[in-house]
Order: structure tokens, then C-alpha cells, then sequence
């Protein structure tokens, strides 16, 4: 086999919720997980030594070394099923980078599939999963794609019984980017100067109006219950989101949010009609760099070529 394409979500999460920070540094979180479609491209081949090569969005902010978390992904599948040879890694990115969206974690879950199927390993989806969630906290969603609930740091999943009800969302992208780390950073700063230290921080919980409504797919019941505990922080490092989110919801918006650790803001349309006016007029706002109509649950990471 010559080479395998893979093509991966980015993600959105519909709820995130914050526990205290764990003795690993790490902040267990309870989060309701929905890919949309807004694919990158790995593309993995053979070669005398493992390499990457990235394009498109932001890829001059991407690693190109061995901190690339595709690369990650490879030597772990490679641990795994041993004597393997070594591979180049072409990303072709449309999810930017440092936006909230998990591409550097589609990558690596889109790496995994590509390599598993070059490589002719044979290992299960429960397999690669589980070698995703050690690579990182999001990896293991966009393997599953979809709309999930993870807990742990995420990567424990469970899918949500919904029907098949497609959702239509604007993405507005941020003229900047923002740190995932800095982000719960000040999140932790944020509860310290409000008096919550870790000991009355509530464990985070799944928000069972939200699922309801999912369950519904009832797509104004789903905008009232959005939410994410690291918003305050992440406009506290980027005060221009509250503005962007405002317009959205003045705009029309059935519901609004940061995504992630930000700095991308997410609007629920009612319909695509009503996503594509909220597109053109955010885009004539002047709040955000630019917008993109996107739809979800997408699938996760899949081959679409191999030869």
C-alpha cells in the first residue's frame, strides 16, 4: 500500500464542565461532545523516516517535529503493534489551529486510523481508542465523531442516544489564538479571587436538560442550555469574544458560545437559511476574522482513499 487518506471533524462541545484541578494538573470534566463538518485531511506514506508536512489553516503554527501530536499518535500505535515502518504525515488543514475546534486531536486520531490501515495492523475501534486517549484528552472523540459524552479528561466516551437530527451552527474564527493551558489557568485564577478554592469547586455534572433536548432534536431547546465553564476565562484573556457573542445573539442566534478553550464563538441557527444570514451579517459586523456554516454530527475520523 502506497499511502491512506483519512478524513477528520472538528469538534464542538455543547457543555463543558470544570472540576478542580487533579493532582496530575489535569481538571476532570464532564462534557457533552459534537463533531461537525469541518474536515481536515491526513494523508500517510511510507518513507525512510516518520516526518510531517502541514498546509492550509495555520499550518505555519503547527510542530513539524516529533511534538506533532499526529507524529505522537504514530509512535504510539507503533509501541503497540511493533515493527512497523516509518511514515510521513501530509496534513492538509482547514480546522485552525488554537481555536477550540481540537484539530491538532482530529490529526492525531485521523494519523491512527491511516496508519492502522497501512500498516495492515488490524486493531479495533475500542483499540485505537484506547491507545487515543493516551495520546490526548480529544483524540479519542474524533475517532468516534458524532455526539458523545466524555468524562475523565474527555477521553472516557459514551455515545448519546439522539436522533438523527442535523444541527446547522456558524463558526466565527478569532483574529488570534489562544492557549488551552492558559485558558484553565485563568479559569483557576478566576474561581481563586471569587473565594472558590478547590474544596468548593461542584464536581462537574452532565446537564440533563441538555440531553433532553438533544433527544428532541429540538434545536431552540438545545441553544438555551449551551454552556462552558471556560468562557469567562477565555474572554478574559480575549475581551473581543464578548462582543462577537452579543452581535450573534443580537443577530438572531438560538444560542451562543465559546468553543472550547476558545477563541472561535459557536451560533446555533434555526436552519441552514438562517445560518447562512447569520454568516453574512457577523461577517458585515466586523466582530471575528471570518465565519464558516458548518453542520453536525459529522462522523469521525475515516479512510476516504488508499492504494
Amino acid at each position: 500500500m502506497t499511502g491512506v487518506t483519512v478524513r477528520v471533524p472538528a469538534k464542538l462541545n455543547l457543555q463543558l464542565a470544570v472540576g478542580p484541578p487533579r493532582a496530575d494538573g489535569y481538571h476532570d470534566l464532564v462534557t457533552v461532545f459534537h463533531a461537525v463538518s469541518l474536515f481536515d485531511q491526513v494523508l500517510v506514506e511510507p518513507a525512510g523516516r516518520d516526518g510531517v508536512t502541514v498546509t492550509g489553516e495555520g499550518a505555519d503554527r503547527v510542530p513539524a517535529d516529533h511534538d506533532n501530536l499526529a507524529l505522537r499518535a504514530v509512535a504510539a500505535l507503533r509501541a503497540t503493534v511493533r515493527d512497523r515502518g516509518a511514515v510521513h504525515v501530509t496534513i492538509a488543514k482547514k480546522i485552525p489551529v488554537a481555536a477550540g475546534l481540537a484539530g491538532g486531536s482530529a490529526d492525531a486520531a485521523a494519523a491512527l486510523v491511516a496508519c492502522n490501515e497501512l500498516w495492515e495492523a488490524g486493531l479495533s475501534h475500542q483499540q485505537l481508542a484506547t491507545i487515543a486517549g493516551a495520546v490526548g484528552s480529544d483524540v479519542a472523540f474524533a475517532l468516534l465523531g458524532g455526539t458523545a459524552v466524555g468524562r475523565g479528561r474527555g477521553e472516557q466516551l459514551t455515545s448519546a442516544l439522539a436522533p438523527a437530527t442535523q444541527y446547522h451552527w456558524v463558526l466565527a474564527f478569532a483574529d488570534g489564538q489562544l492557549s488551552t493551558p492558559a485558558v484553565y489557568a485563568a479559569l483557576d485564577r478566576l474561581r481563586g479571587e471569587r473565594g472558590d478554592g478547590a474544596g468548593e469547586i461542584a464536581r462537574p455534572e452532565l446537564d440533563t436538560a441538555l440531553m433532553s433536548a438533544l433527544r428532541t432534536g429540538n434545536a431552540a431547546r438545545v441553544g438555551q442550555r449551551l454552556t462552558n465553564d471556560l468562557q469567562p476565562a477565555a474572554v478574559s484573556l480575549f475581551p473581543a469574544l464578548r462582543k462577537t457573542l452579543t452581535a450573534g445573539l443580537e443577530l438572531g442566534a438560538l444560542g451562543a458560545l465559546v468553543a472550547g478553550s476558545g477563541p472561535t464563538c459557536v451560533f446555533l441557527a434555526a436552519n441552514p437559511e438562517r445560518a447562512l444570514e447569520l454568516a453574512v451579517s457577523l461577517s458585515g459586523a466586523g466582530v471575528c476574522r471570518s465565519v464558516a456554516r458548518v453542520s453536525g454530527p459529522a462522523p469521525g475520523a475515516a479512510v476516504i482513499s488508499a492504494g
